[in-house]
């Protein structure tokens, strides 16, 4: 059986670029057939009701949408729409989307909230295209090193298997915190723990500040510094998420879990070696 995947981006968080990618790493899983639908970088109502019914064209078996802020205008639209359809749903969002939670558990919608995937230092003082770019690079840095999104990329399979296997679909609830992702990322040396512990958290320090600089500080004299500040926190915490790779590099423990020729999930920890089944 081929699984259909639905997935719809609008606007973008740091999850956003490499969700489809999580789920068929090599591009030859055989179980799956993944589209993608995207509005772009605007994320208001207008896009959202043009971009969510194409979901229908593909008639998937179940849909993810991805958006910053799951209460905005716009995804909150996305979920009404959601919620009409006969089709498993599942939003992914930022720090904002804890709070709608109860809203999505009476829509019927799953969840994932990733908690340090922040917000940008959107002003136009400071950010060009360039600085968009680093600062969503050292954010995917940190998702992807701390274990943040090897647990969306595990979830999400979850949901694949359940299809997969003609078994009722248990949407997922799930709120990743600095534990939760490290827990995934199954580190094995104590410091290296810690320190992508640390990484977690001051990614999501960031979007406080810049919460601050974008909608709480008048002056760009004023709102520059906070922005600049947010970002510089960010690269701190890529530079600590890649030193704690670089400890179980060297012991030889990283995890890695390649998705195998059957579509099912592998597991390995020496860098010589061939995966085998995913240990639990």
């Amino acid at each position: 059986m081929v699984v259909k995947i639905g997935i719809v981006k609008s606007g973008n968080i740091g999850t956003s670029p490499v969700l489809d990618l999580l789920l068929d790493e090599r591009a030859d899983r055989p179980n799956i057939d993944v589209r993608v639908f995207g509005s772009g970088a605007k994320m208001n109502p207008e896009q959202v009701e043009d971009v969510v019914p194409k979901l229908d064209q593909f008639d998937p078996d179940f849909c993810i949408f991805i958006s910053p802020n799951p209460g905005a205008p716009g995804p909150a639209r996305a979920r009404e729409l959601l919620s009409e359809k006969d089709l498993p749903a599942i939003i992914i969002g930022d720090a904002p989307g804890k709070g709608k939670k109860d809203e999505m558990d009476e829509q019927g919608l799953g969840y994932i909230i990733v908690m340090s995937d922040p917000m940008i230092g959107a002003k136009r003082e400071w950010l060009d295209p360039t600085e968009m770019a680093i600062f969503n690079a050292d954010i995917l840095k940190v998702l992807a090193e701390t274990g943040a999104l090897r647990l969306v990329q595990k979830t999400i399979d979850g949901v694949i298997a359940a299809v997969d296997e003609g078994k009722e679909i248990e949407l997922p609830k799930l709120i990743i915190t600095a534990e939760k992702a490290v827990e995934a990322a199954k580190f094995q040396n104590p410091y290296a723990k810690a320190k992508a512990i640390a990484a977690y958290e001051m990614a999501g320090a960031v979007a406080g500040l810049d919460m601050k600089g974008c909608f709480m500080t008048k002056g760009y004299e004023n709102f520059i510094p906070l922005v600049a500040a947010a970002h510089e926190i960010a690269a701190a915490a890529a530079k600590l998420a890649a030193e704690a790779r670089e400890i179980e590099k060297s012991n030889d423990t990283v995890l890695r879990t390649p998705h195998m020729k059957e579509g099912n999930v592998g597991c390995k920890l020496d860098l010589i070696s061939k995966p085998s089944h995913e240990r639990r």
